[in-house]
């Protein structure tokens, strides 16, 4: 049986059309799912979007339309970026469908059964734009800590009693040291809890555009417990009769997520899963987040980066490279055009779409338009260069298994020019003229290793790994982590190649 890797976005919120915040997540989650894939996995990757609460309820009146239809139309926006980007989900879960209604009102009531629901009155600050109740200590200048603007609540809500998880959470921190990621995060959770949890405010009664609490009509669920439980609702949670999908996947081994929001994950989610008596994820990764040329990125300025705008004029596979090349991820990082445009001319066009370029030619022109027999005999350097990869595949696993994307693009990138290097010093143009048989092992050695190479960048730039395999001829079921160990046999028919990537 297969093993299951089972990978989420956070659910995004549909006040607004999406970014390249939004396209940054899924990317890097869209890249843990197809490289799993590739490695034999039965993989369930989600994303989708969150539809409810009062910052919801606000932006339809303005504009007009009841929630639904605003939730609707702008829920489209969000569908329409995974085609836009090439992501590969497996699911889009939206928290307005009925099975997800259903999951939030079955853990509601499994907290409220094992008695760690109460009901009392909140008294407080809430920020409508962060969706989140803060303290009195945490406000500064009369905003949340995020700079968003609060208001003074007052109103009947039920209550979970987060207070009583408290040590449990540390010590549940304590025994799975890679629950949260990077450090810099873990720290960061750890010293909030350690400064004491309150009591959590879970239902509001002001504002009715949300999930109902069962048995209590007048209060509808905050909107945080709603949202967390679309991770058991896509995999069936609700489905008491066959809950065949939710022993299989859960729980998650990634909840992907932006470090603004990774205090609900990494507190409140395990708390609630852990009173719900529910296994818990088993890794949360919090990233940084893209400042534009510098300045912070907000649409007061202006300077808000539309993805569908940067893959229309630079093409999917150059974007997804430059966002998980550029910068390590888990760190902040800057988007700035010329870096963008250095990327695709440097990294893209010159190193492998002209490796690519000169050795299919080369092939095409000088070995009757197929690539050469695997050769009987190698020399030491054609080894060294056709062992790069396949001698380093547990390597490039744990990149992905530690979100090193930039490391694991950093080490490819190694291969590619150690490739071109070696087209060089091998000169397969002076060989043609004194030795026929030693080019046909050069040009061989190269075709083998961008086979490679190929395979292994399919998760990053998917469009053009196919063009390359589909050019060299190799077959689908020959393209995953497996068939990197074997050797291509050869004499295989080929046409002229196309450039792959145009230089800006």
């Amino acid at each position: 049986m297969k093993s299951t890797y089972y990978i989420t976005t956070p659910i995004y919120y549909v006040n607004d059309v999406p970014h390249i915040g939004h396209a940054y997540t899924t990317l890097a989650c869209d890249v843990i799912a197809r490289f799993k894939r590739l490695d034999e996995y039965e993989v369930f990757f989600l994303t989708g979007t969150d539809e409810h609460g009062q910052k919801v309820e606000t932006a339809a009146k303005n504009n007009g339309v009841n929630p639904k239809e605003f939730v609707d139309k702008v829920s489209k926006n969000f569908k329409n970026l995974l085609n836009c980007m090439n992501f590969s989900n497996d699911a889009f879960i939206r928290t307005t469908e009925e099975k997800h209604i259903k999951s939030c009102q079955k853990i509601w009531e499994k907290l409220l059964h094992n008695g760690n629901i109460y009901l009392d009155k909140y008294s407080g600050w809430y920020a409508v734009r962060d969706e989140a109740f803060f303290s009195e200590s945490e406000i500064v200048d009369g905003k949340a800590p995020s700079g968003a603007p609060v208001e003074w609540v007052e109103e009947p809500s039920y209550f979970f009693n987060l207070s009583k998880w408290e040590q449990k959470l540390l010590a549940f921190y304590e025994n799975n040291k890679d629950f949260i990621s990077p450090k810099s995060r873990r720290n960061e959770v750890i010293s909030f809890v350690k400064s004491g949890l309150k009591d959590l405010s879970i239902s509001r009664t002001s504002f009715s555009w949300g999930v109902k609490v069962p048995n209590d009509k007048n209060h509808i669920m905050y909107v945080w417990l709603d949202a967390l439980t679309n991770y058991l609702s896509a995999c069936d949670y609700s489905n008491e009769i066959d809950d065949e999908v939710f022993k299989k996947f859960w729980p998650a081994d990634i909840h992907m997520v932006g470090k603004d929001i990774i205090r609900f994950h990494a507190v409140y989610w395990p708390a609630f899963l852990m009173a719900a008596n529910l296994p818990l994820p088993k890794k949360v990764f919090a990233h940084g987040w893209w400042t534009n040329e510098g300045n912070k990125i907000s649409k007061s300025l202006g300077n808000v980066i539309d993805p569908f705008q940067l893959v229309d004029e630079y093409g999917i596979d150059q974007i997804r490279y430059f966002l998980l090349r550029e910068v390590p991820f888990g760190n902040d990082g800057d988007f700035s055009n010329s870096q963008l445009i250095n990327r695709i001319n440097s990294d893209l066009a010159n190193s492998y779409g002209n490796l690519f370029q000169r050795v299919v030619s080369m092939i095409y022109k000088n070995c009757n338009e197929t690539i050469p027999l695997k050769p009987k005999k190698f020399i030491q350097k054609d080894l060294t260069l056709i062992n790069s990869i396949k001698n380093n595949l547990n390597n490039y696993r744990n990149l992905i298994d530690e979100q090193k994307f930039d490391q694991y693009l950093k080490n490819i990138w190694i291969v590619i020019s150690n490739a071109n290097k070696y087209i060089d010093e091998q000169a397969p143009w002076a060989l043609k003229k004194n030795d026929f048989e030693r080019m046909e092992v050069v040009l061989f050695t190269l075709v083998e290793t961008i086979r490679q190479i190929s395979i292994l960048l399919q998760p990053f730039i998917p469009n053009t790994s196919e063009k390359i395999l589909d050019h060299i001829k190799i077959p689908n079921v020959q393209r995953n982590l497996k068939s990197v160990d074997f050797i291509l046999n050869g004499n295989i028919k080929i046409s002229p190649p196309n450039p792959l990537f145009p230089r800006i």
